[in-house]
């Protein structure tokens, strides 16, 4: 008997595997303000994460490659010499940006004062 797919059968589950990654979730929200290129969206992923190393191309070329796949971005090469390729989110990669700002807003909520507490006990 085969094992049945948790990501299959369970709607958290196929998102986890869908959004898993460091990157995907920063990669959509950067994408959300309009169509980007490969090295601005690389350099919108190392603005405000002072102290992280930076993001191998190999690595960003990953992501983006899997939220293709799921159907989050579309990619656009225009096939000019020296190549241009634009990424841009797709009618269900825009219909995502809520959740992902729901997320950072519950970050902001809840994470701030996890930091202030951690701070006002020291």
């Amino acid at each position: 008997m085969a094992k049945a797919n948790p990501a299959r059968n369970c709607p958290v589950a196929a998102f986890q595997k869908m959004i898993s990654g460091k990157y995907k979730l920063r990669i959509v929200w950067d994408l959300k303000d309009g169509p980007r290129r490969y090295g601005e969206i690389r350099s919108g992923l190392l603005r405000g994460t002072s102290g992280s190393a930076e993001i191998t191309p190999r690595v960003l070329s990953r992501e983006l490659k899997a939220l293709t796949a799921s159907g989050l971005i579309d990619r656009k090469d225009f096939g000019e010499v020296p190549p241009k390729v634009e990424y841009r989110l797709t009618r269900k990669g825009k219909s995502f940006v809520p959740v992902v700002a729901a997320i950072r807003d519950w970050g902001d909520r809840h994470l701030s004062e996890a930091a202030a507490f951690v701070d006002a006990a020291e």
